[in-house]
């Protein structure tokens, strides 16, 4: 009878370890609340004047945010620098002479380190920054679920592969979005990050030459800063939002009703497709747009985290300790 109640105690010991396990694994909104009750600020206060100097940063922020997630989950490989024994994935076409801000999530862990040193992974610092980048541009809040650690790999391939390209079709933005887990109605809610930020003439110069979907005096205002001749004018940059490029909001959809979306994967999503009536609805409805662009964001980040003991807390977010 001892035996048998010692073996259900053991049993019953086990199981709570188990679930202990389990439970440490998730993301959660309270995740540093004891360890770093610090962190939202340290994070704000290098995120908003940064802003400041800056409008276009929170679009940058925001990107690399995604950029990040789509390449091994949410683990900051995007962050690490090329070394002479490691690829990273920062010259990978997506992202080569394109995404930008790294010097300010170096700033943020610079801030979060003076308040709890060694606590704080770099993933987790960058999912508070794009939600602090689009609250200071007057778009929509949400809790972040935090606990993700930091990868001590990168994929140049993941990046090159799986980050849709400004030359998708519907097809294939939905087939990349549905390989992370993201349905198509999450894709069309985030692509409304297109509302803040701007685009490389690279980026947009077969959209606006080439192509009968885009209204033609839309057409050739942006031809006036973007040369026909690849090579001319590479970098010379647009805003993604014709309107209000540096404010939150549903401007995007609007443009692409009227055909005046930049990239030709922004006017995929309103060509005649089956996410014409979901752009429409955003137009409608501001307050549906940032619902689901929540609801994408939030998943976005749940897109297969490190936790537990997986991974590491970076001290230098471009390195690997």
């Amino acid at each position: 009878m001892a035996a048998r109640a010692s073996a259900a105690a053991a049993s019953c010991i086990a199981l709570l370890l188990v679930l202990a396990g389990t439970s440490s694994a998730q993301l959660s909104t309270s995740f540093y609340s004891t360890s770093c009750p610090g962190l939202y600020g340290a994070v704000k206060s290098v995120v908003q004047p940064a802003i400041a100097r800056e409008k276009r940063m929170g679009a940058s922020i925001v990107r690399l945010f995604f950029h990040d997630c789509f390449v091994q989950g949410c683990d900051a490989s995007l962050l690490l620098d090329d070394t002479a024994s490691f690829q990273g994935e920062k010259m990978a076409k997506p992202n080569n002479a394109s995404v930008r801000g790294f010097e300010v999530i170096d700033a943020i862990k610079s801030a979060v380190e003076n308040v709890c040193t060694g606590v704080v992974s770099c993933a987790d610092i960058l999912a508070i920054a794009a939600r602090d980048s689009v609250v200071s541009l007057g778009g929509p809040s949400w809790d972040v679920k935090l606990g993700r650690r930091d990868s001590t790999t990168a994929s140049f391939s993941g990046a090159n592969n799986n980050i849709p390209q400004p030359t998708s079709g519907l097809a294939n933005l939905t087939s990349l979005f549905a390989a992370q887990g993201l349905s198509q109605k999450d894709m069309v809610a985030l692509s409304g990050a297109h509302t803040i930020g701007l685009a490389r003439c690279t980026n947009f110069r077969a959209h606006i030459y080439n192509e009968t979907s885009i209204d033609g005096a839309f057409a050739r205002t942006r031809q006036s800063g973007c040369p026909s001749t690849s090579g001319a004018g590479d970098n010379n940059l647009a805003p993604l939002d014709l309107q209000t490029p540096t404010v939150f909001e549903n401007n995007y959809y609007k443009n692409l009703v009227s055909k005046k979306g930049l990239l030709h994967s922004d006017q995929e999503l309103f060509n005649g497709g089956a996410t014409d009536a979901q752009v429409q609805s955003y137009v409608s409805s501001q307050s549906t747009f940032f619902a689901d662009f929540v609801t994408g964001m939030i998943k976005m980040g749940d897109i297969t985290p490190l936790t537990g003991s997986n991974g590491e807390i970076r001290k230098n977010c471009r390195r690997i300790n």
